[in-house]
């Protein structure tokens, strides 16, 4: 069975549990502390960081994309789900170029100081609003059935919300919204969030049966 490294709080780990999940793939779910990652996750992937697949040969995905397209892609029923374009590449760009930078910024100056980081702020709704027209005209970020783009985008767009809920709910953002509600609200992101004790190589681990959706 394939075993999985993960923080639950983690954005990263968060997408490839959904994306493992939605995929009824079966593996272990190994919870560890960041800040006290145990030496068998540094033997298999040194970068140390979460989430990390070990798969039944012996491959090593240690990158939260290469796990979703890995899960999708091994689930032939699910080929019309499985996206990979252009348009999927660039909302990923922004993603990891612009929104995660910003989306720091902000939580973080806001924890601090008690304000909002406005520069930043106004670069993630830049984003948050590009994402609302694409749901403008489909369920779904791509297209009327979720895709991996919808499960990369959403535990970012649940740190924006989380920052300050009164602001995310109060924003011209109807599609995003409702988009965010509607996987915030469903079965598979709350299969997604059990809270596990934390694993051990010293004692048994706790087996995740992963269920198709």
């Amino acid at each position: 069975m394939p075993y999985l490294y993960s923080f639950r709080r983690c954005p990263y780990a968060m997408r490839a549990r959904m994306a493992l999940i939605f995929c009824g793939i079966q593996c272990e779910v190994r919870e560890i502390l960041l800040s006290k990652k145990p030496d068998a996750l540094l033997k298999v992937s040194p970068k140390a960081t979460v989430p990390v697949l070990v798969l039944d040969d012996g491959t090593i995905l240690d990158e939260s994309l290469d796990i979703m397209n890995w899960a999708f892609s091994n689930r032939a029923d699910l080929s019309f789900h499985f996206e990979l374009s252009d348009h999927a590449d660039k909302i990923l760009l922004d993603l990891d170029s612009s929104f995660k930078k910003n989306l720091d910024a902000y939580k973080y100056q806001r924890g601090r100081l008690g304000l909002q980081d406005l520069e930043s702020l106004q670069s993630c709704l830049f984003s948050l609003k590009k994402w609302d027209s694409f749901l403008s005209c489909h369920s779904y970020l791509l297209k009327e059935v979720i895709t991996q783009v919808d499960f990369a985008i959403f535990p970012f767009v649940r740190q924006f919300a989380k920052v300050d809920e009164w602001f995310f709910e109060s924003s011209a953002l109807p599609h995003l919204k409702s988009w965010y509600h509607h996987i915030h609200k469903s079965e598979l992101f709350q299969k997604a969030m059990p809270k596990y004790p934390l694993w051990s190589a010293n004692r048994c681990s706790k087996t995740w049966l992963l269920e198709m959706f």
